[in-house]
């Protein structure tokens, strides 16, 4: 699995450091018993998975492997 660097990029790393941040924000809030403060930690956790994907989009994210045009047809 380590040889296929699943995960290794700047955009894996920052959604899922901001969706954990959003999981212990919850999990405080679900001790406290504070709903407002649970529903903002999973807001938060959503907002990491948009800033992951908003890398991705950037180019941040795992690159696609170039494709090898067909080899045309032979009659």
């Amino acid at each position: 699995m380590a040889g296929s660097s699943h995960g290794h990029t700047p955009a894996a790393w920052t959604g899922v450091t901001i969706a954990f941040i959003g999981f212990l924000i919850s999990g405080a809030f679900t001790v406290l018993a504070e709903p407002l403060g649970f529903v903002a930690g999973l807001v938060v956790v959503a907002l990491g998975g948009v800033v992951g994907l908003a890398m991705r989009a950037a180019g941040m994210g795992k690159q696609k492997p170039p494709t090898t045009p067909e080899a045309p047809a032979q009659s």
